[in-house]
């Protein structure tokens, strides 16, 4: 289960509507959603929420690039809804990188039926150690000037992230006509 919701910065304060992300398979397709709610090239905040595992914010101002902060990258990235958000760059990994192994170079020794591999000195081989963090990534800073600090969006837990961006910005009621 997942809220998504969009926010645009108005003359007259936020005006918020919901979105489905059903056909948005991109971040490029994301912001121009973004962008759509806001003819007057004005601040959008893409709000999303997960179960209450995780949040993402993303924030489009105009033609600018969209910065993106996640709350838990590791939850994110088990979520169809997080993998749009959790670039490349935003992991710190080489654009284009492969996430997986190379299947034609795998060693098929028989462990690979659940069987954990051990090193010559009895203990096991750790797991990948390029995995996704468990802990926020992104632009942390991203609401700063909006009254939301690094501190601040960094202490937000899951289950209430989105109400508490929302009752900072003056637009918790906006917000709650669309959830």
């Amino acid at each position: 289960m997942y809220f998504a919701a969009l926010l645009a910065r108005t003359e007259d304060g936020w005006e918020a509507s919901d979105t489905e992300l059903d056909d948005v398979e991109t971040l490029s397709d994301l912001a121009d959603l973004a962008r759509e709610a806001s003819p007057e090239e004005d601040t959008v905040l893409v709000l999303i929420e997960q179960e209450d595992s995780w949040f993402g914010v993303v924030r489009v101002d105009g033609e600018e690039d969209p910065r993106i902060y996640v709350s838990n990258a590791a939850a994110a990235a088990r979520s169809a809804y997080g993998e749009l958000l959790l670039t490349d760059e935003l992991l710190g990994r080489e654009p284009g990188a492969d996430d997986g192994p190379d299947l034609d170079s795998l060693d098929l020794d028989g462990t690979e039926d659940g069987e954990s591999e051990e090193t010559e000195d009895g203990e096991e081989e750790s797991p990948d150690t390029d995995a996704v963090p468990h802990s926020p990534v992104g632009d942390r800073e991203i609401l700063g000037d909006l009254g939301i600090g690094e501190r601040e969006l960094r202490a937000l837990d899951a289950n209430d992230a989105l109400g508490t961006i929302a009752e900072v910005l003056g637009a918790s009621e906006v917000l709650e006509t669309v959830r």
